[in-house]
């Protein structure tokens, strides 16, 4: 697979996921009804987008050997940079990213130290842990939201908490799903006793089911609930969509799912996620009652 320098340092940095954590942000700020200055917005949006560079960088510096298991084709594993290049854009964006909450306040500094060192902990040994590194990916997920809270209200608002709520569960659920994709390379490379591992790939599947069905029920409370959410056709009608995906491809899960299926199920449910943020979006912009 021939890749240049710039495409493999896109897929090294995982630069989408970190275009869907900036957008976590904006939601935040919106919902609060207090946008920041141009200064502010542009600092708050660069610290998720290079804290998460950094953390998917190194990532793949500590599991280019499981990553060759699963013949992932990733920047390290097919030769495209070696890993103390992957090291230097690692160490280099999560300092950017912290660097830019130090001129916002000490709520979002402490925010972005604090995941920035989880970050690296998780790419270390975290990840071997059941269950523990994956509530930290599934944190990270939920945590722009807060971040995007703290920065012009410094407190959290209900909205905030249970629209993280919606996305922690659903980014657990997709973080075992992507334990099950990945098992080959992180039992012999890693030699990792993961979750699957503990409990088996069947009970797990029912377990990400329920995360998911625990999400959509959140969802759920969130129009009857939450402003702006509470009766939005904005929100309910693709949200709907949303859920209803999400929910067919967990259910692919069960079962004995083949290795096509797990590849075109984590960009689907990748995508998913990301409308789901857009949809949070749409609905804190644009209010119709039904």
């Amino acid at each position: 697979m021939n890749m240049n320098k710039a495409e493999a340092i896109i897929r090294l940095t995982r630069i989408e996921h970190s275009a869907m954590l900036a957008v976590a942000v904006i939601v935040a700020e919106i919902i609060t009804r207090a946008l920041p200055g141009a200064p502010v917005l542009v600092l708050s949006l660069a610290t998720p987008i290079f804290v998460s560079m950094g953390a998917f960088a190194l990532n793949d510096y500590f599991d280019v050997a499981a990553d060759t298991v699963n013949k992932m084709r990733r920047p390290l594993v097919v030769g495209a940079m070696n890993r103390d290049e992957a090291l230097a854009i690692g160490a280099g964006t999560l300092l950017v990213g912290i660097a830019a909450s130090l001129f916002i306040n000490l709520p979002a500094l402490v925010t972005a130290i604090v995941f920035a060192i989880i970050a690296v902990l998780y790419s270390y040994r975290l990840k071997d842990m059941p269950l523990v590194g994956n509530i930290f990916i599934a944190l990270s997920m939920a945590i722009p939201f807060i971040y995007g809270d703290f920065v012009v209200a410094g407190a959290l608002r209900q909205s905030i908490v249970v629209i993280a709520v919606v996305v922690f569960l659903s980014g657990l659920a997709r973080e075992i799903h992507g334990m099950m994709r990945d098992y080959a390379g992180d039992v012999k490379a890693r030699r990792t006793r993961n979750f699957v591992r503990m409990i088996g790939a069947k009970r797990a599947s029912y377990a990400a089911l329920a995360l998911y069905i625990g999400a959509i029920m959140a969802s759920a409370y969130m129009f009857f609930y939450t402003a702006p959410f509470a009766y939005n056709a904005v929100y309910l009608i693709p949200i709907i969509a949303v859920d209803a995906a999400l929910l067919c491809l967990s259910l692919g899960y069960i079962g004995k799912p083949s290795r096509r299926f797990f590849d075109s199920a984590r960009n689907a449910s990748l995508a998913a996620m990301a409308a789901s943020i857009l949809v949070f979006l749409a609905a804190a912009l644009v209010y119709i009652r039904i």
